[in-house]
């Protein structure tokens, strides 16, 4: 319970007469008005405040609610010894100030009844209704939530706060408010703590109320954070903005003087309000410019709020005519509105007194949007329930990013991409048809791409922006017009998604990768069970498997195939599933190496070659094709040695990696030795058209002199074989040992290299590792 901040006391469900609860709450007020704290709200106090702006509000709920709060929270205390009764009526009085409906008042009244007293949810249902009963219930579970713990919790914790506030965004609201309150309380709380709420209100809440568009609740939320999280940098900029204030109180006073008289010369009809910046949005700026705070030239703010919105654009021509524009100070938030609704024109001149001037022209429903966000959405008019519309942006920007949650990303991936979201500002840019996509600051013709369409973006090759063919990895600037290349078959590259800063776009990357890898798993695991029943000498259908899924425990064809290809599922096991009376009638195995097979490697059926340079096969009708990095198998080579074709090579077969190729002569297979599942037949299928180098080492022994290493380098650049990595050791003073990993085309380029270098003077041995 980390917001509700219950010291002492037990819930009451049975209190006797409301007059005995009065008279301890009327005692335990004058207590606290010793101490110089407010009083509890009153009950007709709320149902004013309510009535002020609804008049049609049902006052007969408000009272219900008022008591039955007040009834079972009893004598329970805050930390810092008030009644816990004030924090429920304190959060309702901040939603009345954003002029929400009374179901919403009514469950901020009772947010805390189910979790800290013997409410129920069903109770609440009966007493109230089903509407403010999982309003209550959904604010219940998010008091359950920790966001700062271990990161996997903390983006689960994210996910459950998203799906419980995109039902009814009012649960949200509540959320903020519930959270501002505890934030002007939290100094009586422990130092570790205040930290603990503190980080998360900065990290989580506070952009959520700014993605709602609630931005005095926002900055209000965020300087609280910072008080208690960075003290003394938050009271040496409080105490230089009074300063400042002090300093240039008549300023302030002459800029809105004048501006109010220069439009009235027009016929415009505005109110001029300054303010000062908050600590907060300072020490940002300082941070990330890198400014001192002497080097602010814009501490205060002014907002010219008109009837019109043809006022907007006639005062801006009036600042523009009046003073000189900041250059790159400019910017159209009417024709183009951010993503939580906000509208205005922004704007910096260069004021009297050399002062540059920060400047906000909007209408009154402008102004609206921007002090409460999506609550200025509420409706009361003919009579109707005040509700919030699902049309606003933010709304739809809430519903778009718990669509993601059904892309199946880690709790983890999803909290870091709808932090990136929430934290960045926005560029507009426009596609061909002129449609306007709004997307975070710092992205690309990627995630434009992606906020188009997840198919567009999994088949983007280029893009050209304003006409102009240009980079993927481009940063998008406002107003750029983009076009995106496409051609059919693409699959985005994994790069893509560390290059990216939209959600939607890393979350549709990661899933064209998995489907890709999971592509070449299913692949792999067909040709595994084609040779597997071959071998048995059974019919292979997908038919067949189909019907055996069951005995496997796998939902679909594909989950088996990839289960075969990654290793987690034997071929074996899978002919007995398909084939119940299936006997493995294979040799056993034979211990030891020595005396079986080539190069000692003992005999195995199962088994089947390519032999190097003789044009067929050994019996290799069943063996997997191998062709490189690049193929569409998940392959990867020994790591001590690789293999080149011309080798003799045995495939082995991890669990989550694929195949692993060694040549035949590696001693490393003996690890394997009494794992003969694993063991994949395979042979070279160099592609002629498209030949790519394959790893090797090689161990030199050379002479300690000046040159040697520049001629033994010198010749392996002659033979067109590519220097990966050198270790080099001394073992005696004439002598030097080198480990030189390296790539080359085949076994013979890699044999004429190493025939030359022991021909070398400097050199006294070499030859090549394979394990």
């Amino acid at each position: 319970m980390a917001d509700s901040q219950v010291t002492e006391g037990r819930p009451v469900t049975e209190r006797g007469e409301a007059e005995r609860i009065e008279t301890e709450r009327a005692g335990a007020e004058q207590s606290r008005g010793v101490r110089g704290a407010l009083p509890i709200m009153r009950q007709y106090e709320l149902v004013e405040r309510v009535k002020r702006y609804d008049p049609n509000a049902d006052e007969g709920l408000l009272n219900r609610a008022y008591v039955y709060a007040m009834r079972a929270h009893g004598t329970q205390k805050r930390a810092s010894g008030d009644l816990f009764f004030s924090h429920p009526l304190e959060v309702a009085a901040i939603l009345t100030d954003l002029k929400l409906d009374d179901a919403t008042i009514v469950a901020a009244v009772l947010h805390d009844t189910i979790e800290d007293t013997e409410a129920t949810r069903e109770e609440i249902d009966q007493l109230f209704g089903p509407e403010i009963g999982a309003l209550v219930d959904g604010l219940t579970k998010i008091k359950k939530l920790d966001f700062v713990s271990r990161k996997a919790t903390q983006g689960e914790n994210f996910r459950k706060l998203l799906l419980a506030i995109a039902a009814d965004v009012r649960v949200l609201l509540v959320k903020l408010a519930d959270r501002l309150h505890n934030m002007r309380t939290l100094g009586f709380m422990a130092q570790e703590k205040r930290a603990r709420i503190a980080e998360e209100t900065l990290e989580i809440y506070a952009p959520l109320a700014g993605r709602m568009g609630i931005q005095e609740l926002r900055d209000e939320l965020e300087d609280l954070a910072f008080r208690h999280l960075k003290p003394e940098a938050y009271e040496t900029i409080a105490r230089r903005l009074e300063n400042v204030s002090a300093r240039n109180g008549k300023l302030v006073e002459t800029i809105e003087h004048d501006l109010t008289e220069r439009l009235a010369e027009k016929g415009i009809v505005a109110c001029v309000k300054g303010r000062r910046k908050r600590p907060y949005s300072i020490w940002k700026k300082m941070e990330r410019k890198s400014l001192a705070f002497e080097q602010l030239s814009d501490i205060f703010a002014f907002r010219i709020i008109v009837a019109s919105i043809d006022d907007c654009y006639r005062a801006l021509g009036v600042v523009h005519t009046a003073w000189p524009m900041v250059p790159g100070r400019y910017k159209d938030y009417v024709s183009t509105p951010k993503q939580n609704d906000y509208r205005s024109i922004h704007t910096t001149v260069i004021g009297p007194g050399h002062q540059r001037v920060e400047l906000q022209i909007r209408t009154q429903d402008m102004d609206e949007v921007a002090e409460y966000g999506i609550a200025a959405h509420a409706l009361y008019k003919d009579g109707r329930t005040g509700r919030l519309l699902n049309e606003s942006r933010a709304y739809q920007w809430l519903r778009r990013t718990v669509d993601l949650l059904a892309e199946g990303d880690s709790p983890e991936e999803f909290l870091e991409h709808t932090k990136l979201e929430l934290f960045h500002d926005q560029v507009f840019c426009f596609t061909p048809k002129g449609r306007l996509i709004a997307l975070p600051r710092g992205a690309t013709p990627i995630d434009f791409a992606y906020a188009v369409h997840t198919n567009v973006g999994n088949t983007a090759v280029g893009a050209k922006i304003n006409g102009q063919i240009a980079p993927l990895l481009s940063e998008l600037q406002n107003g750029d017009e983009v076009e995106i290349v496409r051609a059919d078959g693409q699959t985005p590259p994994a790069a893509w998604e560390s290059l990216v800063v939209t959600g939607k776009a890393r979350a549709a990357i990661r899933r064209a990768t998995r489907d890709a890898v999971r592509r070449q798993y299913a692949g792999l695991g067909a040709q595994i069970l084609a040779r597997a029943f071959a071998r048995a000498g059974r019919a292979y259908s997908d038919e067949k498997l189909k019907a055996a899924l069951p005995r496997l425990a796998r939902a679909s064809l594909d989950d088996a195939l990839a289960a075969v290809g990654r290793g987690e599922m034997f071929s074996g096991d899978v002919v007995k599933a398909v084939y119940p009376d299936f006997k493995d009638e294979r040799r056993p195995t034979v211990d030891g190496l020595s005396g079986h097979g080539w190069f000692g490697l003992k005999g195995s059926e199962t088994l089947k070659f390519k032999v190097p340079d003789s044009g067929k096969e050994a019996d290799g009708r069943h063996a997997i094709p191998i062709r490189g990095f690049n193929s569409d198998l998940p392959v990867t080579f020994a790591p001590e040695g690789g293999a080149v074709p011309g080798d003799r090579i045995v495939g082995i077969l991890t669990a989550g990696e694929g195949i692993t190729i060694y040549p035949i002569q590696s001693k490393a297979l003996a690890a394997f030795e009494h794992e003969p599942e694993r063991w994949l037949d395979v042979r070279w299928d160099v592609d002629e058209e498209n030949i790519q180098r394959f790893p090797a080492i090689i161990s030199l022994s050379a002479v300690n002199e000046p040159g040697a290493l520049a001629e033994i380098t010198q010749i392996i650049a002659d033979h067109d074989a590519n220097i990966e990595d050198i270790a080099m050791k001394r073992p005696t003073p004439d002598f030097t040992h080198l480990t030189i990993r390296l790539s080359v085309w085949d076994l013979k380029h890699l044999t004429s290299l190493i025939a030359e270098l022991r021909t070398t003077r400097s050199v006294s041995s070499a030859e090549r590792i394979t394990d």
